[in-house]
């Protein structure tokens, strides 16, 4: 192909040139070339080769020195400027070649052979340029692409990892916290505890695939909420119904949590709290509902800071493919979580 290209090309690209001016101008004169003096049709054949390679030579001259100071971006303005040069430069060489051959053969020149040596060799110089840069410009239009799917899953990425690093601190307070206060009334279940929190830690080092079986996600669910009853009040009037067909369907891990953690933080009044997870059609529906304390702050009218990491981990892991709904009913906070899973 470089052969060719450097090669076969050229000559081909001028004798293109050539004939189509050939025909068109005998066309009006009604002189077919072939009918001319052999040595006036040999010099301009020779002419046309020269050009084909001189032309062909200049040009991709012009692309190199281009993409050595605009690499692979592609810019309105340097597009037009590159090829303005371009058909400029080619009729530089046309004229210096083919006009005064013309004088030496007629005589004096007329306008329709200017016409015909500046119009139809710019049509052609278009026609190469299309063909030969847009494989460049292609290439650099891809790459571009790619650079910014790479700039934007990176920042993702950090962004995913930002969340998470805010999350984990606020769930080691909450259950040291636990087995602090349970440390000085009941050693036993203290240690015990300790387990549960070691499961739990084992979960989120080892067990962060990109997507985990959701059956994992309620053992964890269960473990938290054991480690949190044993803190909790004893008015807390805990119901769960987790559907059994939740199996082996994957899911993004540790995006239920921040539903129950946010729920114990913020029980009070008739302390009743209700967690149902379900599954039908390819969906995934977890509902939370907690009474709440007759005195009311912001936090506890919208919930905590997790609630609002959610929702940054579920546009960023589900986009369009997740529901995500708080509400506030009396003295009752309700959040539910709706999944699409593959």
């Amino acid at each position: 192909m470089k052969f060719f290209r450097k090669y076969i090309f050229p000559p081909l690209y001028g004798l293109l040139i050539y004939f189509t001016v050939r025909l068109l101008h005998d066309t009006e004169i009604h002189l077919p070339f072939w009918k001319r003096e052999w040595t006036q049709n040999a010099a301009e054949i020779v002419m046309s080769l020269v050009v084909g390679y001189v032309g062909v030579y200049m040009f991709e001259r012009l692309f190199k020195y281009y993409d050595k100071r605009w690499p692979l971006q592609f810019c309105y303005q340097n597009l037009v400027r590159e090829l303005a040069i371009m058909v400029g430069l080619n009729l530089v060489l046309m004229n210096l070649v083919f006009t005064p051959w013309v004088i030496f053969v007629n005589g004096k020149l007329y306008m329709n052979d200017l016409a015909d040596i500046c119009t139809i060799p710019s049509l052609y110089a278009i026609v190469y340029y299309g063909i030969a840069r847009s494989r460049t410009y292609m290439m650099a239009y891809v790459d571009n692409r790619v650079l910014l799917e790479k700039v934007t899953n990176d920042h993702l990425e950090t962004e995913l990892k930002f969340l998470k690093s805010q999350y984990h601190p606020h769930f080691l307070f909450n259950a040291l916290n636990t087995i602090y206060f349970q440390m000085d009334e009941d050693l036993p279940g203290a240690k015990k505890s300790i387990e549960k929190f070691s499961e739990l830690l084992r979960y989120q080092l080892y067990d962060q695939q990109q997507q985990v079986p959701v059956m994992n996600e309620m053992e964890y669910l269960q473990s938290f909420i054991d480690l949190q009853t044993i803190r909790s009040s004893d008015k807390i009037k805990l119901k769960i119904n987790l559907d059994k067909r939740l199996n082996g369907q994957l899911v993004y891990p540790l995006l239920f949590l921040p539903l129950v953690e946010n729920a114990f933080k913020f029980i009070g009044g008739e302390y009743l709290l209700t967690i149902d997870a379900g599954i039908s059609d390819k969906v995934i529906t977890f509902r939370v509902e907690n009474s709440t304390p007759d005195f009311e702050t912001p936090a506890t009218q919208k919930g905590g800071i997790g609630l609002e990491n959610l929702k940054r981990r579920l546009a960023l892991l589900y986009p369009g493919k997740h529901q995500f709904v708080t509400k506030k009913e009396n003295n009752t906070f309700k959040a539910e979580l709706i999944l699409q899973y593959e």
